[in-house]
């Protein structure tokens, strides 16, 4: 997804307004601005119209095992089908999967493909395919293997049933299948070299290799003979890499684009230009992870007072208000605010009051504070000296390790830093949890683990019902949150401009990046 910040009204903080769209635009963007001149061609039939999209990352590769999630979604999710679709409220629906049943103790899923499914190149999807792409995922590094950590094996009683086995039971399954760890890639071709840049889908559009530049224009073709070609009212689908703000919002008034996320100091001149705004609150969440919960590498960490103090030390208001222009919202808490385990109660956790923190860091022994080292990645740069004042105010003294773009990853997942700074989009409560609240997620660098929030996790991973499981989650946010696992600071909000005749669908209940987040609205225009 893309984050950009929104105001009201033009404010006189420039300053502000240009750290906070840097800061947006290096959390996603990892290609050259490009652009080509011809417009986004539109007509007055939705079945024919040309949905033309501006991203800021360049899709990875379309290796099946190797698809990155965020705004180059937009591209693999339209060429490949997933076991199950996740509609813009984040609810499931049958995908390549039809239908699908849980064993009683949940630890085997039962999958029954749809028939007369076929892949771009004319051969048939079945339950093979299925377990050829999973298999593959399973055995590939890659953002996707995670995901599929629970399962044991993938078996195949016929050619439309596909039965996953697990070794323990795994809620956030369901949903991982209606994202990259559920694409179904065409045995024949999925291992090939090729694939990176021509791949054989089975979903809605195939890749138009011959007008496609890559890295910098993804033009894409409807199938007429997708099953369910009547979700999808756009004949085409044009993705632009544009990672400049200011080029995003000239391609939209030139007419080469006709949908994307904007900086807010160009909504008012594309309102008055006719262009429909659709905010989003939050999209993204910045979060200091206080990670050294043991106190093994720095010792305060280890002080729950100390925790606690670090989450008084922000004004948040103040920094939605000025930093962001107004565009977020200020959070005590991790979880998605249209989410089942957000709880606006617990935002009232740790108000501004930079005594209080520093009382309390005195009573834990640290009267003049301590100091940290931590990473400075290319996605915080711009919010580091917020952080900076608001932490040097109480007493701890930052320094910044500048970290190479290419090794963020692994610099946060090192463990040698016992607090970082994290900017990243919000995903559902079940992975938001994996991520940073079970042992091995990517975000819980040092492993720490408590019996209560153990037994949470084992009730979590075990219940499929979603009202039962959203009060677990819940109850996990209350503890992360009382026990300052983390200091959230605030959400990041996104503004979508869309032309007459196309919606942004959207409402931050996913945080897909799909096609199936636009639609016909009305009359259309032609492209200038």
């Amino acid at each position: 997804m893309r984050i950009r910040f929104s105001h009201s009204r033009p404010r006189p903080r420039q300053r502000s307004q240009a750290l906070a769209t840097a800061a947006a635009a290096a959390l996603l963007a990892t290609a050259t601005a490009a652009c080509d001149s011809t417009p986004a061609a539109t007509s007055n039939s939705g079945t024919d119209q040309t949905l033309a999209l501006s991203i800021l990352g360049t899709p990875n590769s379309f290796d099946p095992a190797q698809l990155i999630e965020g705004q180059q979604t937009y591209v693999w999710d339209s060429i490949f089908d997933t076991l199950l679709l996740q509609d813009n409220k984040g609810e499931l629906h049958p995908g390549a999967a039809q239908s699908w049943s849980y064993s009683k103790d949940g630890r085997t899923l039962t999958l029954r493909i749809r028939q007369g499914m076929k892949f771009s190149s004319g051969d048939p999807v079945d339950a093979n395919a299925v377990k050829a792409t999973l298999d593959r995922i399973r055995s590939t590094p890659g953002q996707s293997q995670l995901s599929l950590a629970a399962v044991s094996s993938v078996e195949t009683p016929d050619a439309s049933t596909v039965v996953i086995r697990l070794k323990r039971p795994d809620a956030s399954l369901l949903l991982s299948l209606s994202t990259a760890p559920g694409v179904i890639g065409d045995p024949k071709t999925m291992a090939n070299k090729s694939t990176a840049l021509n791949p054989v889908g089975s979903g809605p559009y195939t890749l138009d290799t011959k007008a496609t530049v890559n890295g910098s224009v993804y033009v894409l073709n409807r199938r007429n003979d997708y099953w369910d070609k009547k979700a999808f009212p756009f004949k085409t689908v044009k993705i632009r890499v544009i990672t400049d703000p200011t080029a995003s919002a000239n391609a939209l008034k030139a007419g080469q684009t006709n949908s994307g996320t904007i900086d807010p100091s160009q909504v008012s001149a594309l309102k008055a230009a006719g262009f429909q705004i659709t905010h989003v609150e939050a999209t993204a969440g910045a979060y200091l992870v206080l990670g050294d919960r043991t106190g093994s590498k720095l010792k305060p960490l280890g002080d729950l007072r100390v925790r606690k103090a670090i989450n008084m030390a922000f004004d948040r208001q103040k920094i939605v208000q000025q930093i962001l222009q107004g565009s977020g919202k200020a959070t005590d808490q991790l979880f998605n605010p249209k989410g089942g385990a957000y709880d606006a109660a617990l935002d009232k956790a740790y108000p501004f009051d930079v005594a209080g923190a520093k009382k309390l860091l005195a009573e834990a022994g640290y009267p003049k504070g301590f100091s940290v080292t931590m990473p400075s990645l290319v996605f915080t740069k711009s919010f580091e000296p917020i952080f900076t004042q608001a932490l040097g105010d109480i007493g701890i003294k930052v320094t910044w390790e500048p970290v190479p773009a290419q090794q963020t990853t692994t610099a946060v997942a090192s463990g040698k830093y016992p607090m970082f700074l994290l900017v990243e989009g919000l995903a559902s409560d079940a992975i938001m949890t994996r991520s940073f609240y079970t042992p091995g997620g990517f975000r819980n660098v040092f492993h720490s683990t408590d019996p209560k929030l153990t037994a949470l996790l084992d009730q979590a991973s075990k219940e499929l019902d979603p009202a039962k499981s959203a009060r677990i989650y819940q109850e996990i946010n209350q503890f992360g949150v009382e026990n300052a696992w983390l200091a959230p600071v605030f959400y990041i909000g996104t503004d979508w401009a869309t032309k007459k005749g196309i919606a942004y669908l959207g409402d931050g209940s996913s945080t897909m990046a799909t096609i199936r987040q636009f639609g016909v609205a009305g009359p259309s225009q032609a492209g200038g």
